[in-house]
């Protein structure tokens, strides 16, 4: 019943009437919001301690609540209190007149269900207290409202007095449930005397960033602001981090935080917050509070670093039968959770295979407050197949999607007798420069050594096994052997020189 008459655009949207001219002017139209809640109660006991709580289904009606209608209201009827069996008790339903004091988020509140929005709401006691200098002794209630989508609302709400009539001529019927007089509908008919709203009941900054945590308010003209105070409970440890006492010099100056005070006076309480740190992070509590009673709001702050990511080396190769180490290196980040994986993709394999082997370092913490860790991921060149590519993913709450660094492995450089054959042809170069300019200049005495390892160089070959044949030159002969070095007097022809060649010996030419 009630889903049936909560107020939706959808709906209103159907009984529109034809398009009006555009230059109309809006009119405003009062239209009465109605909410499905729970009156929270002490088993019965409501005006005592030691009751348990429990739940009963109640009915908030905010009653004749000012909207711009342009046209999209539609046939929007008030609300009509239902007819209930006399035998049963009568439910509970309050109606809340709101003339003095504006409601906030009435559109949230009124298309709640067009935009896919919920609500919780909750009724109950909050006081009883003697008001004026009359016998009249009002019950007192507060209604908290919470959307899903972070909107947050107070209504404090003054009802009737036990024993009263509220219409001339009519004798006050008590609601068995909450004593207190009903209307003739059977309804509870209480005042709006003071609202307080947060469009936000949780919020996320950077390091080194700057927030406004959101508190307004809103008093009949009975009621005066008395004070302002904002505190951070973080950890089982409270604080207070923002003061102001009506009729004070003012509130003492805070480094960090600001509540404007020119905008006080017109019911905004907002906290400014700049340069925000690891330690600012907690559960903000508003409290604005009149002589009679205090409104509170709860915003969780969270502060969120993302990462800092890289992968090292960035390419690699397998030498020879080796293991090679990536490391993944996570820095920077706030708070500690942080969610990394590896993965490998190679051109056989379009798709990504998820590794597991793994290993972590410990997290280490900076002064800063934030944290770092570091991914291992080994590779065997007996496993690992090149080419292949290396990701590392890093999922973390201050990302919108996760970060991927990758690695890449290489395929091995083929150098076999390609590359010893470059180092070959390389020094016989280099020797037969050095051979041409030491001919050129014969006042200057060079010794190069050479063994079996360098004769096809140089064309030395032997001739029966013993034998070695030296090229078209005349050449001084010191053969060494065992270190000990005897000089053979031989001067080679320029035809076809032959030297008897000893085990183990190196030759040294002398020019």
């Amino acid at each position: 019943m009630i889903r049936e008459l909560i107020l939706c655009c959808c709906v209103l949207a159907l009984h529109a009437g034809p398009t009006e001219d555009p230059t109309t002017v809006p009119q405003f139209r009062r239209v009465d919001i109605v909410l499905g809640c729970s009156y929270v109660w002490d088993g019965g006991l409501l005006h005592g301690f030691g009751g348990s709580l429990s739940k009963h289904p109640a009915t908030l009606v905010l009653r004749g609540i000012s909207f711009t209608d342009d046209g999209s209201l539609g046939d929007v009827t008030d609300y009509e209190v239902p007819r209930g069996n006399p035998d049963s008790s009568p439910p509970i339903i309050f109606e809340a007149s709101a003339q003095s004091v504006s409601i906030p988020h009435a559109e949230a509140l009124l298309h709640m269900d067009c935009n896919g929005e919920e609500v919780s709401c909750e009724v109950s006691l909050y006081s009883s207290r003697w008001d004026g200098e009359g016998p009249c002794r009002a019950s007192w209630f507060m209604a908290t409202l919470r959307l899903s989508g972070g909107i947050s609302i107070a209504l404090v709400l003054r009802g009737p007095c036990p024993g009263g009539q509220e219409e001339e001529g009519h004798d006050a019927v008590l609601h068995p449930k909450l004593r207190i007089p009903m209307s003739k509908e059977g309804t509870l008919l209480t005042t709006v005397e003071f609202q307080s709203s947060s469009s936000n009941t949780s919020l996320r900054t950077r390091l080194g960033g700057s927030v406004t945590l959101d508190c307004r308010f809103a008093l009949a003209p009975s009621s005066v602001l008395s004070s302002l105070e904002w505190r951070r409970q973080h950890r089982g440890r409270g604080r207070s981090v923002y003061q102001y006492q009506v009729g004070s010099t003012g509130p003492a100056m805070q480094p960090k935080v600001h509540v404007d005070m020119a905008q006080l006076g017109s019911g905004d309480a907002s906290l400014s917050l700049q340069e925000a740190t690891v330690d600012d992070e907690g559960m903000y509590i508003c409290l604005v509070s009149t002589a009679q009673h205090q409104a509170q709001h709860n915003i969780q702050l969270l502060v969120a670093e993302p990462p800092r990511v890289r992968v090292l080396p960035s390419v690699v190769s397998f030498e020879s039968d080796e293991t090679i180490t990536l490391s993944c290196i996570i820095a920077g980040y706030y708070p500690l959770d942080v969610s990394v994986s590896w993965t490998q993709r190679s051109p056989e394999h379009e798709e990504e295979i998820r590794l597991s082997d793994t290993r972590f370092s410990s997290h280490r913490q900076s002064q800063d407050g934030t944290y770092s860790i570091t991914s291992y991921l080994s590779l065997s060149s007996a496993t690992a197949q090149a080419p292949a590519t290396y990701t590392c993913h890093v999922s973390h709450v201050a990302l919108e999607e996760p970060i991927s660094v990758s690695a890449h492995l290489k395929a091995p450089e083929h150098k076999g007798w390609e590359g010893l054959m470059g180092v070959l042809i390389a020094t016989a170069i280099f020797i037969a420069v050095l051979f041409a300019v030491l001919r050129r200049k014969r006042a200057v005495t060079a010794v190069f050594c050479i063994n079996h390892f360098l004769w096809p160089i140089l064309h030395l070959e032997f001739s029966n096994g013993s034998n070695v044949k030296i090229p078209n030159s005349s050449f001084s002969i010191i053969n060494f052997q065992r270190n000990n070095c005897q000089k053979r007097k031989a001067v080679l022809d320029n035809a076809d020189g032959q030297l008897r060649r000893g085990p183990d010996c190196l030759f040294c030419l002398i020019f």
